[in-house]
């Protein structure tokens, strides 16, 4: 393998000066150094066109920061880590590169580097995306995609085989990765700057090819702690809006390995709420953390062009903090920081923005695989999914208006959260002096959450503090812990589990794995179908969605559930006085056609139109490579995937 490398020499037009004349130092103290530690790395000898390529800022024995990476010649490349170590990007058109990188070493000397590049005219057949940093212990997932795979039968890839060529070994999260497009791993620990390096090799029509990829993993002086909200490396984020006063702050307070329970104080990370209570788009993007400069405006943006009932930002208020970041899926809530974690995957619009987003799968999507049913659930807009699902492979851009549906449902759902820890009735009554993990734990230990409240006037299940009834159990199983399947639900069968669930208050099997999610997802579908008019469909079917013997859609109109949401709707969102008049509208619930498959399910006649005269008219509208998207689990505290244990709660509650 071929490395490229440039060394540091001194920058004479940004600095005035080499090494002498101590008038002429810069008046942030920094100092100027003839030989300035530092290189750029560039492992790919001949860059073809659609060949992803990254370059790499080497220093490891140093402390780099400050860093800020400019493209100087060459057709325009988009990247989107310009203050990372590591910048990565495909090159559309042959031609000359050129790259500058700035940054300060050991918070004392400014360095410069440039590097140039060429890219030749032939087509990469493979390629392996993306090049990046990543902290040690942070998880790793890289993509190969190759030329012609585009079209509508896939490519065959049993051939493909995956090897680590360069660094200490990782251990890939499936044992058998042959044959896969795409590997997923946690960075190994390291005590300097350390690069790891990969391999795919594949038969592509009948000639083989193959591609290599760099990654970059950075020792962190941070240690991943035994305690506290986030057990296992997270990702370095950064205030979207520039703070030097507080944004670290923040930063230590809601999404960093040194967060600890019971330390920071509303005077730390205040409600957005007690800063204003009619915050705006940039009083909310204040309280931004990004790992990426690209999801902060995405967000900004969504809030400005998709917010026109002013709902989300009234939400917000009752959040410290938004967090979005590569490595966080699924999106979830914490109440003992008080900020809401979001999957940037509803937010890219081009290809290069998606391939900075770790794409491993849900860490529990294999949750309940030895039950016998599944409970699949969709949101449906004019008798169609909501939203579609872009596979990978087309290289597909899109608008946020695309993925508009599926952002909100999500924003509705974790800001439900918040609301029912951080009610409006408390947000002026915190004072600053007060911890927010005090705050939360008054009122979990006195069971006066809302959903609390909502338990007890509009109980879903009874017998939830004595274990819960056989719903709730089978959704401990499916849903929390897997271990906890007993002998006896295995046998049970869609029908006898679609018997069960339709006379109960829930919209959907989720709502009984936690009361704080019962709560949520009653709001969730309500506000969808009353600011959206989108609908919410739930069946039981057999574990591939093959088959199904029950489902609904728009459960909320059942008579029986309509208390339930309007309790919700009135505690989340009091400004919303048209609430009641529309609960009470509410139509009662529409049957799907078991007789057909579950996907073509969505289409319920009209007297207008057939169901299949309607799939028709939607289908001629469409974009035939996407894929319709069932709904997704979200999650109010996300233990299992970060403190790697068992429990149900953020908090232990005192009995």
């Amino acid at each position: 393998m071929k490395i490229n490398f440039l060394y540091i020499i001194c920058f004479t037009q940004l600095l005035i000066g080499c090494g002498g004349g101590g008038s002429n130092q810069p008046e942030t103290g920094i100092g100027i150094e003839e030989d300035i530690p530092g290189e750029v790395l560039h492992y790919d000898e001949d860059v073809k066109i659609d060949q992803s390529t990254e370059l790499i800022l080497f220093a490891p024995s140093n402390n780099l920061t400050n860093i800020a990476w400019i493209q100087t010649d060459g057709p325009d490349v988009e990247f989107y880590a310009r203050n990372s170590k590591v910048i990565a990007f495909t090159p559309t058109e042959s031609g000359s590169y050129s790259f500058q990188v700035d940054y300060v070493v050991d918070g004392s000397t400014a360095g410069t580097l440039s590097h140039t590049f060429s890219v030749v005219s032939e087509v990469s057949p493979l390629t392996i995306r993306l090049g990046h940093s990543v902290l040690e212990e942070n998880a790793v997932s890289l993509a190969s995609f190759a030329d012609g795979d585009d079209q509508s039968t896939q490519l065959d890839k049993s051939s493909w085989v995956w090897e680590q060529i360069q660094g200490p070994s990782v251990t890939f999260s499936e044992e058998e990765t042959d044959g896969q497009g795409s590997v997923f791993f946690d960075a190994p620990e390291v005590d300097q700057d350390t690069i790891l390096s990969f391999r795919v090799t594949g038969d592509i029509l009948g000639s083989s090819h193959s591609d290599e990829i760099s990654i970059l993993v950075e020792n962190s002086s941070i240690q991943v702690p035994d305690s506290g909200p986030f057990r296992s490396r997270v990702a370095q984020v950064y205030p979207y809006i520039s703070d030097p006063l507080g944004g670290q702050t923040l930063v230590d307070c809601v999404y960093s390995n040194l967060t600890q329970y019971d330390e920071c104080t509303f005077a730390d990370t205040p409600l957005i709420a007690q800063i204003t209570t009619s915050p705006t788009v940039e009083d909310i993007m204040s309280k931004v953390l990004v790992s990426h400069d690209w999801m902060g405006s995405q967000f900004e943006k969504f809030l400005q062009e998709h917010d026109e009932f002013d709902d989300f930002k009234n939400l917000l208020r009752a959040v410290t903090a938004v967090v979005i970041s590569y490595d966080i899926r699924p999106s979830f809530y914490n109440p003992t920081t008080g900020a809401i974690y979001l999957d940037p995957d509803d937010l890219w619009e081009t290809p290069a923005q998606r391939d900075t987003i770790n794409s491993a799968p849900d860490y529990r999507s294999g949750f309940g695989s030895e039950l016998q049913f599944e409970m699949p659930w969709r949101y449906v807009k004019d008798n169609d999914y909501a939203y579609y699902y872009y596979p990978s492979r087309y290289r597909i851009s899109r608008t946020l208006n695309d993925s508009k549906y599926s952002f909100a449902a999500l924003l509705y759902h974790e800001l439900a959260h918040a609301n029912d820890f951080f009610p409006s009735t408390r947000w002026l009554t915190y004072s600053d002096t007060k911890t927010v993990y005090d705050a939360v734990n008054e009122v979990y230990q006195a069971r006066q959450i809302e959903s609390d409240f909502l338990q007890n006037n509009y109980p879903l299940d009874p017998q939830y503090l004595s274990g819960g009834n056989e719903l709730t159990k089978l959704a401990q199983v499916r849903f929390r812990d897997p271990d906890a399947i007993q002998e006896y639900q295995k046998s049970f069968t869609m029908e006898y589990v679609a018997n069960m669930f339709k006379t109960e208050g829930a919209p959907q099997f989720y709502s009984y794995s936690t009361t704080r999610e019962d709560f949520a997802i009653l709001f969730d579908g309500f506000m969808m179908y009353a600011r959206y008019g989108v609908n919410r469909d739930v069946a039981v079917s057999d574990q591939d969605y093959n088959n199904f013997v029950w489902g609904q859609r728009d459960r909320k109109g059942e008579s029986w559930i309509k208390p339930r949401v309007s309790f919700v709707a009135s505690s989340v969102l009091p400004e919303f006085s048209e609430a009641s008049g529309i609960i009470s509208n509410l139509s009662p619930p529409l049957s799907l056609d078991n007789t057909v498959s579950w996907r073509d399910s969505v289409s319920i006649p009209s007297d207008d139109l057939s169901a299949l005269e309607s799939k028709q008219l939607k289908s001629g509208h469409r974009d035939h490579r996407l894929i319709p998207l069932n709904g997704e689990i979200w999650h109010y505290d996300q233990l299992n995937k970060y403190n790697k244990n068992k429990r149900f709660g953020v908090l232990e509650r005192d009995e």
